[in-house]
């Protein structure tokens, strides 16, 4: 069936314009818009997602009646295991609930954009991953006066990040600080009662309820327990990759943002979901070490824990680890365990296991790097000849 857009595009622009002036015309056409996003997100097409773009209009209807009349409910998603880059659980929501989540974000996301810390990444239109590892590339250049003096990077990690989140203390940050903020003096709008039942439904769904399980159960042995929603308490935990985790995930440490930054008072900051670090010169090195403690303390405040294991001081000249890459002094190197697998990858491809687009797929990656020597190593050693 002609979708909505089809439906818009034959009518006149007065016509348009009063089909949308209905609210819950205006609703389905706002639901249409996330469909387009979610459609864009670049995930596999799965049985789910064409069974409901074959019949999008009423998908869509059913979706704008329950959101409407308030009893959208989550439904229930699958749950599976991946070992690259390492191994981690993956909770994946059915197709029109990744539709209700570009939803729901729209709505907010303005408000909220101009509000979030500058020095946080992830889930923001223009700062993914490469925006992160140059910002911490500007930052040590800053932070050392154009490499003329020696900077030290306090590389911190917060343990468990999404199985730990507080669940009430979320939807206390996201509703009762923004949406309330962002609605002022209109509560009784319909908008504003849609988005808030979304969000707390969203939030205080317990996704292991009625999980369907791929894969083997055997894929969980090794996985730690604070690497898993099946063992945590209730009221705790987030699953990775929804679309409102990750902005939501923003929103929760944001406080952590501004704490370090406006009363620690370190300027040369940054973050990236879990992963953030400060940056100081030597004579800040010995009060920097002391702050940590408070940082530790800050987070347990959030129901976080720091992550002692991973936290490092290091030399900025020797090479910081952020995101695949190794940020040093006027140079940025693929990371480890990136070399690794663009090695791995290459090798399957020559013995004919892996299609060539997952070459191409880690081209792309070390393109934002130095990478010109171990790529052409990589390629000598699987037997293909190098030619920039």
């Amino acid at each position: 069936m002609d979708d909505v857009y089809n439906l818009l595009s034959k009518m006149s622009d007065y016509d348009a314009g009063e089909w949308v002036k209905d609210p819950k015309n205006m609703l389905y056409f706002e639901l249409y818009l996330a469909e387009l996003q979610a459609r864009k997100g670049g995930k596999r097409k799965t049985y789910d997602t064409h069974m409901f773009e074959a019949n999008l209009y009423e998908n869509l209807l059913r979706l704008r009646d329950a959101v409407w009349n308030l009893e959208y409910k989550p439904s229930r998603g699958t749950a599976h295991v991946i070992f690259r880059p390492v191994q981690r659980e993956i909770f994946a929501a059915p197709y029109v609930d990744r539709v209700a989540h570009h939803f729901v974000i729209n709505n907010i996301i303005d408000w909220w954009e101009p509000r979030l810390s500058s020095a946080s990444c992830s889930c923001r239109v223009g700062k993914g991953t490469s925006y992160g590892i140059e910002m911490l590339k500007r930052n040590i250049q800053a932070a050392s006066r154009n490499y003329t003096r020696k900077v030290f990077v306090i590389k911190m990690d917060i343990s468990g990040y999404f199985m730990h989140i507080n669940r009430s203390l979320l939807y206390k940050r996201v509703v009762d600080f923004g949406l309330n903020r962002q609605f002022a003096g209109r509560f009784d709008c319909k908008r504003y009662k849609i988005l808030k039942h979304m969000i707390h439904e969203i939030i205080f769904d317990d996704p292991v309820k009625g999980v369907k399980i791929q894969g083997s159960y055997e894929d969980w042995r090794g996985l730690p327990e604070d690497k898993s929603l099946f063992c945590q308490p209730e009221g705790q935990g987030m699953v990775i990759g929804n679309l409102t985790s990750q902005f939501f995930s923003n929103i929760y440490l944001d406080p952590l943002d501004r704490f370090i930054t406006f009363v620690l008072g370190y300027k040369y900051y940054g973050r990236y979901v879990d992963d953030f670090y400060i940056i100081v010169t030597e004579e800040q090195l010995g009060q920097a070490k002391k702050d940590i403690k408070q940082i530790a303390t800050f987070l347990e405040g959030l129901g976080m824990s720091l992550n002692y294991k991973k936290t490092r001081v290091i030399p900025s000249y020797q090479g910081v680890p952020f995101l695949g890459m190794i940020v040093k002094n006027h140079e940025v190197l693929p990371g480890k365990r990136l070399t690794n697998n663009f090695m791995e990858a290459a090798h399957e491809v020559v013995c004919g296991e892996r299609d060539v687009d997952s070459i191409v797929s880690y081209l792309g990656l070390v393109s934002h790097c130095d990478a010109v020597k171990v790529t052409e190593k990589i390629f000598k050693k699987v037997g293909w000849d190098y030619n920039y």
